[in-house]
């Protein structure tokens, strides 16, 4: 009897709570959803350029790729470099020559995998178009293929590194931002603090440089984790590096204090994650973006890891700096400082009057 006391007060305690039905019902299908669009949206056909190519290959390769011919090599080059286009073919010396960016391991295994299924193609239209081809020793064409940044030997985990360590380093500090902040606010630490004449922007500030210190330490040692204990090789500036995660756990660290105003316990806190944290790891380039619907691509956009992931690749992989990221790192300043000043006005229900 006391059993199915305790099991009515319980459902009654759910039912009553509306965050909790929707994390049981709406969350699971948001992020299945999700995970249906970016699991399908793999690409289809690379899109390619080609150089000085047998008109008879350029077609089977049209049947495998988008493709289109071009003269100018330095700017075709240019194009694969800045993720432009996914390759360039050309034939030179009685060699096909495919030149890739190399790291978007996606792009790359894309290519490799068309490229070669075109080739084929070619070879056996041209053995039965004439059949005295391979009678007369019709030589085989040699293929080649040139990567601008990574290697034929990278693995998938070295290109998805960077994301990684991104997200590792914003999910564990709003984790620990919100439920260290909640904790002040249920200990009544915070209510003390607001009865005092303190403004409350100096409150968040105090707890910012507070948090900020450990979020320091937390994200060197996950970088140099990275690096040395796992081997990832960084092409770019390791500071730049450090200052990237640095605003990435600065944006999450406020972040995790701003949502944690609007939970009751740390339950309702993590109720956040599958809405505020997953559509992150989904958006921020793990999977490819190129083939989902717009609305896709439009909300990757407001979501900080995006533009964290997308500085980290950059630097990392392919040894950018900062003229080429700073418009990452000032969006990411950015959200540090705007939920920051959200804090402050979340604080406002706090203050005793």
């Amino acid at each position: 009897m006391n059993t199915f006391s305790v099991a009515k007060r319980v459902t009654k305690q759910i039912l009553g709570d509306r965050r909790s039905l929707a994390l049981l019902f709406v969350a699971p299908i948001f992020v299945l959803y999700l995970l249906s669009i970016m699991l399908n949206s793999g690409i289809d056909k690379p899109n390619l350029e080609g150089i000085n190519l047998p008109q008879a290959l350029m077609e089977s390769l049209k049947n495998e790729i988008n493709i289109v011919e071009v003269k100018d090599e330095n700017k075709a080059l240019d194009r694969v470099k800045n993720n432009i286009i996914d390759g360039l073919v050309k034939f030179e010396n009685d060699k096909i020559i495919v030149t890739v960016e190399g790291s978007d391991m996606t792009a790359s295994n894309s290519v490799k995998k068309s490229v070669p299924k075109a080739f084929n193609e070619y070879i056996h239209t041209s053995f039965a178009s004439n059949p005295m081809l391979k009678q007369m020793g019709f030589r085989m064409i040699d293929s080649e293929y040139n990567y601008i940044n990574g290697s034929e030997n990278m693995t998938t985990f070295d290109t998805v590194a960077p994301l990684m360590m991104g997200f590792f380093i914003f999910f564990f500090v709003f984790l620990m931002a919100g439920v260290s902040f909640l904790r002040e606010r249920i200990s009544g630490t915070l209510d003390r603090l607001m009865a005092t004449p303190i403004k409350r922007i100096e409150i968040v500030l105090g707890y910012f440089l507070g948090f900020g210190i450990f979020v320091m330490f937390q994200t060197l040692v996950i970088q140099l984790f990275m690096v040395y204990g796992l081997g990832i090789t960084i092409k770019g500036n390791l500071i730049l590096v450090l200052l990237v995660n640095v605003l990435l756990a600065a944006g999450s660290l406020t972040l995790g204090t701003l949502l944690s105003a609007f939970a009751k316990n740390e339950f309702q806190l993590f109720q956040f994650i599958p809405i505020v944290i997953v559509p992150q790891i989904l958006f921020c380039g793990l999977f490819p973006l190129r083939e989902t619907p717009i609305w896709v691509n439009i909300l990757s956009k407001i979501f900080p890891l995006t533009y964290g992931a997308d500085a980290l690749k950059g630097i990392v992989l392919r040894g950018y700096g900062l003229s080429k990221v700073y418009m990452d790192i000032l969006i990411l300043f950015g959200y540090a400082l705007l939920f920051i000043v959200l804090n402050s006005l979340a604080l406002k229900k706090y203050r005793r009057l």
